[in-house]
């Protein structure tokens, strides 16, 4: 039961926030054309904001006004940080302390592992948040005038930019989004920064913070995150290079160097990053396959990245190897990881698959498109990435409610999902007896 109450806890507060940035979208003032936005508009806005996927049925830039984009900004920042990492900032900051359960509030919201690890964390995560998004700011905001805008709006693209970048939102304030920039490093560089350190995770932020990057010092799930983070970053680069190479539609015809930045900018994006430099409906259908997998996979856990999360990757990966060798145990770097976690591993991706089965299949049906676009857009709305074919856009109003309900399950977790819907925790006082069925 302790577990299940700050799980469900996290479901009414996210949803509460929801309801309340839906409210203020709707608002006559938050569109440019001064009238009041379609629900099933600002619903999907509201939650593809709060949940930091990215998704759009308008463009940020000319439908909503400074002030919706204000309120879309402010969206991004409370559900990357965590609703429940905001409550628990503000408690630590009324009452000088945490209690018991504070912690576990906190500890359920941003995953860790002991209740004393909670409250030096929570101490550095707003701190740490607002340090590297002012960086990328800085970085980006004097670019920016030197490409011609004035510096008013230099300063709230690079703001706007940053925020999203580390949040893992993609949402742009530009009508064309990157495009102009796709050869810009001054641009490209900070963002592609800031969507990395976002997807790590702030467990994995303070242990680089404490231990200066000496990898001897890292605990096992900063060992695997990294690890498994730089794997998938260099062979998504190669890959989706590889597979782009030639195609004329999209980098075919550019020069080397701008090659290889499409394709580590493609890479970074696709794992939650949610910016693109070239249009999704242009890619091979091989590249779109590789860019599923890469959005399923997502980033590390607690992150502001989706998807099943990179550790779910490696602890399956590593079961997978120590059954092929015959062990009894699953370790990694010196330790063994407790069947627990392997259970959990599983769970959360065969409820993941599940989540984006049943939303594929009643999006097929609802809009009869084909597959491919459909089941890009479903696993981009779960692991919250935000890459579209322009999908969401056209679907009806029935279709955008079924992707951004499964924006929230991606963002809130299907483990979160599954215990806060739980009735009650079951103690089992006894053991059958064990028989092995046939697998395989």
């Amino acid at each position: 039961m302790v577990t299940g109450r700050p799980a469900r806890l996290a479901l009414i507060v996210f949803s509460l926030v929801i309801l309340l940035f839906t409210a203020l979208l709707s608002l006559p003032a938050a569109s440019s054309s001064g009238e009041s936005a379609p629900l099933h508009d600002a619903f999907f806005t509201a939650v593809s904001a709060v949940c930091v996927t990215g998704l759009t049925v308008v463009s940020t830039a000319t439908y909503w006004s400074t002030f919706g984009q204000v309120l879309i900004l402010i969206a991004i920042q409370v559900g990357g940080l965590g609703i429940l990492t905001l409550a628990s900032l503000l408690a630590l900051a009324v009452n000088k302390r945490l209690g018991v359960r504070g912690k576990l509030m906190a500890q359920e919201g941003m995953n860790t592992g002991r209740l004393g690890e909670v409250g030096h964390l929570l101490r550095i995560v707003f701190s740490t948040a607002v340090v590297i998004e002012l960086a990328l700011a800085l970085v980006m905001a004097p670019r920016f005038m030197i490409l011609g805008e004035s510096p008013g709006q230099a300063i709230w693209h690079a703001v706007f930019y940053s925020i999203s970048a580390f949040n893992n939102a993609g949402f742009t304030p530009h009508s064309d989004g990157l495009v102009p920039y796709e050869e810009d490093l001054w641009i490209l560089v900070p963002l592609m920064l800031g969507v990395f350190i976002g997807s790590l995770g702030f467990p994995v932020i303070m242990v680089l913070l404490q231990t200066r990057a000496r990898v001897s010092k890292w605990n096992l799930h900063t060992k695997l995150t990294v690890l498994v983070s730089s794997i998938l970053l260099v062979a998504g680069a190669v890959i989706w290079g590889a597979f782009e190479w030639f195609n004329s539609r999209t980098i075919g015809d550019l020069s080397l160097g701008d090659k290889i930045i499409h394709s580590i900018f493609a890479s970074v994006m696709t794992r939650s990053g949610g910016f693109n430099l070239v249009s999704m409906t242009d890619l091979d259908s091989s590249t779109l396959l590789i860019t599923d997998m890469l959005m399923f996979a997502g980033g590390g856990s607690a992150s502001t990245a989706g998807g099943i999360k990179v550790t779910t990757i490696a602890v399956l990966f590593l079961a997978v190897v120590a059954e092929a060798r015959g062990d009894a145990d699953v370790r990694a770097f010196g330790r063994t990881i407790p069947q627990g976690a392997m259970r959990v591993a599983i769970s959360v991706t065969i409820l993941g698959a599940t989540l984006v089965a049943v939303a594929t299949s009643a999006i097929l049906v609802i809009t009869e498109e084909s597959l491919e676009p459909v089941l890009f857009e479903v696993i981009s709305a779960f692991a919250t990435v935000g890459l579209s074919t322009g999908l969401s856009e056209a679907l009806p109003p029935s279709g955008k409610y079924v992707l951004s309900m499964l924006m929230f399950a991606g963002r809130v977790g299907t483990i979160t999902l599954a215990a806060a819907l739980a009735v009650r925790h079951r103690n089992t006082l006894y053991h059958y007896p064990e028989e092995r069925p046939i697998i395989g």
